[in-house]
């Protein structure tokens, strides 16, 4: 039994290149497979193949995935960019030329952005991009493994309540099929009281028309095809939860196949016992219902 829960959570973090990185990977229910990705800017090349990862491990359910990166201290170094300090001084000499101002001296040149970098600011080759986004998707690809672990984790937990579910349904149908209220002689002796304090009379009743009128309202009262149905259901349910891969749905319409035999045997049942039972049966139904929205 393997089936998979849509909730879980999973982190990894990651170092290389003088950046540090974490990725954060939230699942929780959905009726298909719709993921969210949060990339810091500059890293917008990762999210087509952010996304294949994820759609390669799931089918469904809403995942939400987040990368955080930081830069590493460095030691300090600094470097001069010459190109951008030439690019600076024509501007500079330009100015001067037209307007007659006062040349910078080199403490101010210094202070323009981009004159001064350190030494792990300088423009990245496609080469060393390449790697970057290569070792971050392997580290994305890592994370998703651990969520997916974390909800087989959750899918067996599920498995244990379901087949618990199961069981129930199986039994209170049992308890209904064994009613005594189901018996032709016990339908009969109801009609026969209720008629009783209908006419307000001690009068004999006609026996023949009783046995008829009894054998009609168990007739409209016959539920054995409810729980046939029933069973049917439950022995589909199990084998479902054996099948590989995503079974949530199969089982969520089951569950609607079980309340509509439920309701109908709720509404021919025809004595107390039957009627509680019945109820009973709804609400272990609906549980199971609520336990199958998990199930991806």
């Amino acid at each position: 039994m393997n089936i998979s829960s849509m909730t879980g959570f999973a982190r990894t973090d990651g170092t290389a290149d003088g950046l540090t990185w974490t990725w954060e990977a939230r699942s929780v229910n959905g009726r298909g497979l719709d993921v969210r990705l949060r990339l810091p800017p500059g890293n917008e090349a990762l999210e087509i193949p952010a996304r294949d990862a994820v759609a390669k491990r799931f089918s469904r359910g809403n995942i939400a995935v987040a990368l955080a990166i930081e830069k590493q201290q460095t030691n300090g170094a600094i470097r001069l960019n010459e190109t951008v300090l030439a690019e600076v001084i024509k501007v500079v000499d330009r100015i001067s030329t037209l307007c007659g101002a006062t040349r910078p001296d080199a403490a101010q040149l210094l202070m323009i952005k981009g004159v001064l970098e350190t030494a792990d600011q300088g423009p990245e080759d496609a080469e060393a991009r390449t790697k970057r986004e290569r070792a971050l998707i392997e580290s994305l690809e890592a994370a998703l493994e651990k969520l997916s672990e974390a909800r087989r984790a959750e899918g067996a937990r599920l498995a244990d309540v379901i087949k618990d579910q199961l069981a129930q349904i199986e039994r209170y149908a049992a308890d209904v099929r064994a009613s005594p209220s189901r018996a032709p002689e016990a339908i009969l002796a109801r009609l026969k009281d209720n008629i009783a304090r209908l006419l307000d009379t001690t009068a004999a009743l006609d026996g023949d028309r009783l046995h008829q009128e009894a054998v009609l309202l168990a007739t409209r009262a016959d539920v054995e095809e409810e729980l046939q149905r029933l069973a049917s259901h439950v022995g589909a349910a199990r084998d479902i939860l054996n099948e590989p891969g995503a079974v949530g749905r199969k089982l969520d319409f089951l569950a609607q196949e079980f309340n509509r035999e439920a309701n109908t045997l709720c509404s021919k049942a025809n004595a107390v016992d039957v009627t509680r039972l019945g109820l009973q049966l709804k609400t272990v139904i609906d549980q199971f219902r609520e336990q199958v929205q998990n199930v991806e």
